[in-house]
């Protein structure tokens, strides 16, 4: 009787209802999987009631094209079979989309402790370095992620057989007036199930969003409309303020300026808001410059900061030189470290400027400031240079030479992600000492990439810290003993007493845990060492954003430029931290003797905490409305610089 009166929206029904089943049944088993981080009956009841919500409405839109040709346009005829096979084989590929995205959730999981977002669109950019990963440390998800997905487009390909058999067309199938009004009637019903609301905005992530831990609330989610809802966010990569809220141009800027605490005569530019004259504190013959970037060295691994005894090399180090205590990453990826190392940008919700397509030229980094005072410029590297579109970048923002995995000739070691962090800095140690010799100043941004996933690095080099070898602690470990070994070369050579180096993270591993913003996460190490540099332990809270400026300072050259970030050989304290974690951003302050700190999340009014360093706990408190406006204005600041081209040096045009 039902198949009689739906006619051909009956094999729709039949994949609609089979895919909430299967969706739901892939959430319940993510959540037992995670129940520790569920916690409670109600939330178990929210996150179920909440999923199907976003499946209806996932499925309404991805079927609404399906629908309108199933009603309009399905018959007996020739045309009307071409019909019915574009719609059985489009609901055969949607389905096994949908599974195919579940299939793939564990492994992603356990690396970014979230489902698939938008990195998993652009991983798809490196597809060697991706698989090899998958390879080497998830083979078993790259291999029964696929014959799961065939054998499930097989099953759906038979299911939509069957539904589309003896397809039965009711008398207003051949009616051309009744047939519009069921249209509307039909497309209706898939309209409203699509939004889930009768309120102003349809539904969203942040709508069904219950819990403080951000793995939860993205289990709501089916990993399909995770990706998709990502993808939908990438076309409006400049705007912040569809985020977390709007605050005009002029406030931002005045807001920053009053945080920063500088004269209104430093700014020295109105088409460029936030140009101003810097004095480098050096002033003898410019230095060298080097940055040594190392690939997820968070704090949790460096034992002189409290983490594991995996640094005994970088806490040798930290003896010599400047030690920054409370440093913070401002995101969870390394093209957000590069930016603000190199450029001290501010995070935004969207893709890193790295890989933005407005900022591959005529973007301010210290590297063009350095290159026009002389410098010969150079991005050093053991993996490809295309990978995370750093080349493109690099090349068009002042880096004159790029070194990477196809320059090293007969390396000890070659992984996943490229060389060994040995064979990068034997190649950085050689380059440098090459400059040095032909009397040119350098800046050299040397970037490692043996502490990743999956954690390939020599065998017999260090003592492991555990079993088996390819494991994240032992990868730390082997990145500080390349570090020293380094800096053992280094002090030797004739280009230290020249030099200025500067060692920090680009982000912490595996970023993640049941608070909105794991602040411990965030906290990263970084040293500045050089001949000439004093030892001691700076207690004050600073983020990436300021090292670009108080290494400028420290080598000795002055200018013209927009970043914000501090020059800390000034007195001045920062006394602030800007963390990106996906779309939620944190801001963090010393204010009454304690830690605080402002979240901004999607579609949500902003919410203050104190943060106890101690147990990496937020504890909510009365919002605190200055600090939430400082945050707004510095989540939005990117964003405006970015899309209204006020990042780059006065000499630049648009």
């Amino acid at each position: 009787m039902f198949k009689r009166i739906s006619g051909p929206l009956y094999p729709l029904f039949i994949f609609f209802l089979t895919n909430l089943i299967l969706l739901s049944i892939s959430r319940v088993a993510l959540g037992l999987w995670q129940s520790e981080r569920i916690g409670e009956l109600g939330n178990w009841f929210q996150l179920l009631l909440n999923g199907v919500r976003i499946d209806i409405s996932a499925l309404c839109w991805l079927f609404a094209p399906l629908i309108i040709l199933s009603v309009l346009f399905s018959g007996k005829g020739k045309a009307g079979q071409v019909v019915q096979s574009i719609v059985k084989i489009g609901l055969v590929i949607e389905s096994t989309f949908f599974l195919f995205m579940e299939f793939a959730t564990p492994a992603f999981i356990n690396t970014y402790d979230l489902r698939p977002n938008r990195l998993f669109v652009e991983y798809l950019s490196s597809p060697k370095e991706v698989f090899t990963m998958l390879w080497n440390g998830h083979l078993s998800a790259l291999i029964s992620a696929p014959i799961l997905t065939a054998l499930c487009a097989f099953l759906f390909w038979k299911l939509a057989n069957y539904a589309f058999k003896n397809v039965a067309y009711p008398k207003w199938h051949g009616n051309l007036i009744t047939r519009p009004l069921v249209f509307l009637l039909i497309g209706g019903i898939t309209f409203l199930g699509a939004r889930s609301s009768l309120q102003h905005r349809g539904i969203n992530p942040a709508m069904v969003a219950f819990s403080p831990d951000p793995l939860v609330n993205s289990l709501v989610l089916s990993s399909g409309y995770s990706l998709l809802f990502a993808v939908q966010q990438m076309k409006d990569e400049g705007n912040a303020a569809e985020i977390y809220g709007k605050m005009p141009l002029e406030e931002v800027i005045s807001t920053l300026k009053s945080v920063r605490n500088r004269p209104d005569s430093d700014y020295i530019s109105t088409e460029l808001p936030t140009l101003t004259h810097n004095q480098a504190t050096y002033q003898g013959k410019p230095k060298n410059l080097v940055i040594i970037l190392e690939e997820s060295l968070g704090a949790q691994f460096i034992g002189t900061l409290g983490g594991k005894p995996l640094s005994p090399k970088i806490d040798e180090l930290a003896k010599q030189g400047w030690l920054f205590e409370n440093l913070y990453a401002t995101g969870t990826r390394s093209v957000r470290g590069i930016e603000a190392v190199t450029a001290s940008f501010t995070p935004t919700p969207a893709r890193s400027v790295v890989k933005l397509p407005g900022s591959q030229q005529g973007f301010f980094t210290i590297a063009e400031l350095l290159s026009q005072q002389g410098y010969h410029t150079s991005f050093i590297y053991g993996g490809e240079k295309h990978f995370d579109n750093m080349a493109s970048f690099f090349y068009g923002n002042g880096f004159q030479q790029i070194i990477d995995e196809k320059d090293y000739l007969n390396p000890n070691f070659t992984g996943t992600w490229g060389v060994s962090d040995e064979d990068l800095f034997a190649k950085a140690h050689e380059t440098f000492s090459q400059l040095h010799q032909q009397g040119k100043p350098f800046f050299s941004l040397v970037f490692t990439s043996s502490n990743h996933d999956p954690f390939e690095f020599p065998a017999d080099k260090i003592e492991l810290y555990e079993q088996p070898q390819a494991t994240r602690n032992n990868a730390a470990k082997y990145a500080d003993f390349a570090t020293g070994q380094f800096f053992e070369l280094a002090q030797k050579a004739d280009y230290w007493h020249d030099t200025i180096f500067l060692i920090i993270a680009d982000h912490d591993s595996r970023v993640g845990g049941a608070a909105l913003v794991p602040i411990q996460h965030f906290h990263i190490p970084a040293l500045i060492l050089g001949k000439d540099i004093a030892p001691k332990r700076d207690p004050r809270l600073v983020s990436q954003i300021d090292m670009p400026t108080t290494l400028l300072s420290l080598i000795g050259v002055s200018g013209n430029y927009p970043m914000l970030g501090y020059d800390l050989t000034q007195p001045a304290d920062p006394n602030r931290a800007l963390m990106q974690y996906d779309k939620t951003f944190g801001y963090m302050r010393m204010q009454n003797d304690q830690l605080e700190a402002v979240i901004l999340q999607q579609g949500k009014p902003a919410e203050s905490y104190v943060y106890a360093k101690d147990s990496a706990t937020l504890t909510p408190i009365a919002n605190n409305d200055e600090m939430q406006k400082q945050a707004l204005a510095y989540s939005l600041w990117g964003s405006y610089a970015y899309k209204l081209h006020l990042y780059r040096s006065a000499e630049t045009k648009k």
